[in-house]
């Protein structure tokens, strides 16, 4: 891995966390085509950064993190699901991380979805993500465990999930917003963990230095990301994102199996 691996990672990252496009399922494609190999750290790596992007959140929606101890509550109650799959699947889950194919299918599949998502839950009745329910966060945050497997998209499950529960497009975008940061925290104590148990220097300075610029450059990639996301999605819907996913989908499944992809 090289100091151009990892802006290259950290740009995908920024951009594609927030999309309903899967932002690991990018970052296991683009590490396969780019060659890199798939050691502890370049796994640690992947999911570290992704906590970076999460912190633009916390930036940009400072007032709601600050303004209510009910906030923390339903956020709290989404991300108790995905913690406890986590927890109990992490050895399955990291198994498919290595693997482009499972990848290539799921975002194919789940494209599928998209490009009906705005036709089925198309009746809103809440339309601030400040309104939403204990019971609704819990639910979202059902959906959200669906992303455990990549390609899913944790941004598109969660947002589909809280369209499911009548919430409008800006609302349920904005939850899922908020619902990342306690689940990429959540998701990088782990690792970090983890990682530490199996080696006895935790980094190298290469590696503190890789982890500190990847972090940085998704930080501010991301939040250039957002208010664009959240404006296009406003205004277009999902549509567009199914069709670039089953569009990428069958390109990576066909690379695959015609020795491409490994």
């Amino acid at each position: 891995m090289s100091i151009l691996h990892v802006i290259i990672l950290a740009i995908i990252e920024g951009i594609t966390e927030f999309l309903p496009v899967s932002s690991t399922g990018h970052m296991v494609i683009a590490s396969s085509l780019m060659g890199i190999d798939k050691d502890d750290f370049v796994k640690l790596f992947e999911i570290v950064i992704q906590f970076g992007a999460i912190l633009s959140v916390v930036v940009l929606y400072f007032k709601r993190f600050v303004r209510s101890f009910d906030f923390y509550v339903k956020l709290l109650i989404a991300f108790i699901p995905a913690a406890i799959v986590g927890v109990l699947f992490k050895k399955k889950i990291d198994l498919l991380l290595e693997s482009p194919l499972v990848v290539a299918i799921t975002l194919l599949a789940y494209g599928i979805v998209l490009l009906f998502v705005d036709q089925w839950f198309n009746k809103v009745e809440v339309d601030d993500s400040n309104k939403i329910s204990n019971a609704t966060a819990f639910k979202i945050g059902l959906f959200q465990c669906l992303s455990i497997i990549p390609g899913t998209s944790r941004s598109a499950a969660t947002i589909v999930g809280g369209m499911s529960q009548k919430l409008s497009r800006t609302a349920a975008a904005e939850f899922s917003f908020f619902l990342a940061v306690p689940t990429m925290f959540g998701a990088t104590c782990k690792a970090l963990w983890d990682y530490k148990k199996d080696h006895a220097v935790l980094f190298t300075g290469e590696q503190l230095k890789f982890l500190v610029v990847g972090n940085v450059i998704a930080f501010v990639v991301a939040m250039l990301a957002i208010k664009t996301f959240i404006t296009f999605l406003e205004k277009k819907g999902f549509k567009l994102f199914g069709y670039y996913r089953i569009i990428i989908g069958i390109v990576l499944i066909a690379m695959y199996f015609t020795g491409h992809l490994a």
